[in-house]
């Protein structure tokens, strides 16, 4: 499903990585400059991660049968919209306030948040499309079972492209921007 979309596969590039070598991840929870900001802002994409799972295995649960049409419908209804709106919201807020404030610590950087930045761009486009697709599923359900399942099943496909793309993009992001405000000391 992936091929639908524009979805980053390569690496970010070898030079936005430069301040990661200084800053391993595995050194983040013990640096000084590691505050509540940026443990609660990794919260937010730990929680990403999860939901985004979440609705993907629902949506195969309900496809293997394991799951009762409404009982599906109804968590559908929850966690994809929980997913959407706070991805949504989540990423609006880093193109406007975020990536404005790392640029302006370290403007080496640009290159990498314009990345991210057009990332956000084409998740606009997948979570459209998932929330249409999940909208229809949901009205089928109620109408015609069976074109519910051929429905969910190309909810399916834009479920793994979400975590896909997640699975990408809030790796690189993190790796870019937590070495940022170590490196010099924001967000505290």
């Amino acid at each position: 499903m992936t091929q639908e979309f524009d979805i980053r596969t390569q690496d970010m590039p070898a030079t936005m990585r430069v301040l990661l070598d200084e800053y391993p991840r595995d050194s983040w929870e013990a640096h000084p400059g590691f505050r509540e900001k940026t443990r609660h802002w990794l919260g937010a994409h730990e929680m990403f991660r999860r939901l985004g799972e979440l609705v993907r295995r629902e949506t195969e649960l309900y496809l293997e049968k394991s799951r009762a049409s409404d009982d599906f419908a109804g968590r559908l209804s929850y966690y994809g919209n929980a997913l959407v709106a706070n991805l949504h919201g989540h990423h609006t807020w880093e193109d406007k306030n975020y990536f404005p404030e790392l640029s302006a610590a370290d403007p080496r950087f640009d290159r990498g948040l314009e990345i991210l930045e057009k990332d956000h761009q084409e998740l606009d486009h997948v979570l459209d499309s998932f929330t249409r697709t999940a909208n229809r599923a949901i009205k089928l359900i109620q109408l015609d079972e069976n074109q519910a399942h051929e429905e969910t099943g190309r909810l399916h496909g834009l479920a793994g492209t979400i975590e896909t793309f997640l699975d990408r993009h809030l790796a690189d992001e993190e790796e870019l921007a937590v070495p940022i405000i170590l490196h010099h000391r924001l967000r505290g």
